[in-house]
């Protein structure tokens, strides 16, 4: 389980929303760009980047910021926000981009979906994002009636790189992940799972540890990196200690 820092684009700026509400919106004194750097700088090992306005409008209003942030790290970036069709993907892989995030397009166009997965095998990540367990969609402005768990089960018998699955309800709120909701969303899926939501500290991290060995592969966080509450370097090494600890107890025949 790695920790992916976010960078949510909105008019070429850094900002971060509140449970998904557009008009509580923080922006962040560094461009996109340096603040991928300082990502970067820290220790992460790939970069989360959501096109906010893409995904509200269908419109790629932020790809000068997207293609400095690509041109600036070597680390690999994974993005999403308003992907939805083949012509975008290949845009986007153009730019640098390793892996695509399709969200809005998995509920709408599932057909389109499992074309693209073909096109692209282990490229491509289904975005899920979930209020009360069910799917949201253009950016968290609809809601649908499916439920989060059924999609993760229609998808997993794809050739996707993985799934995201983000708890609108906890995201921006710093109160801790909905554990709740990414355990059953590991249990319905052999495919690796990304959290994200609510994550306000290191102990919310070490809370997720525990879910590593049925498939939670990252967790990304975003407000709590922007506002110091930890840095990367300091969660990579609680992480590592923390691995390092239950492992000695585990060979030691501690529970």
């Amino acid at each position: 389980m790695k920790l992916i820092p976010a960078i949510d684009l909105m008019k070429g700026k850094c900002v971060r929303l509140l449970k998904g509400n557009f008009n509580k919106s923080k922006e962040f004194d560094k461009t996109p760009a340096e603040q991928a750097v300082e990502w970067e700088k820290q220790g992460a090992t790939s970069i989360h980047i959501v096109d906010l306005d893409a995904a509200k409008t269908g419109n790629p209003i932020n790809d000068k910021s997207i293609k400095e942030i690509s041109e600036r790290i070597n680390i690999p970036i994974q993005i999403g926000g308003g992907i939805r069709s083949e012509e975008r993907i290949r845009q986007l892989f153009s730019y640098g981009i390793e892996k695509v995030i399709m969200g809005t397009s998995a509920i709408e166009n599932k057909a389109m979906v499992e074309d693209l997965t073909e096109k692209f095998p282990g490229k491509i990540i289904i975005g899920i994002d979930s209020i009360k367990g069910k799917v949201s969609t253009r950016g968290w402005l609809k809601q649908s009636n499916v439920l989060a768990k059924e999609l993760i089960k229609d998808y997993s018998r794809l050739n996707i790189a993985s799934f995201i699955i983000t708890d609108i309800d906890t995201d921006g709120t710093l109160n801790g992940p909905n554990e709740q909701l990414i355990e059953e969303i590991l249990l319905n899926t052999t495919i690796p799972v990304i959290a994200s939501g609510g994550v306000g500290s290191i102990s919310d991290l070490l809370s997720l540890i525990k879910y590593e060995n049925i498939g939670l592969e990252g967790v990304i966080v975003g407000k709590a990196l922007y506002e110091r509450k930890f840095t990367i370097n300091e969660a990579n090494k609680a992480l590592s200690s923390e691995r390092l600890f239950n492992v000695i107890n585990k060979n030691n025949g501690i529970a």
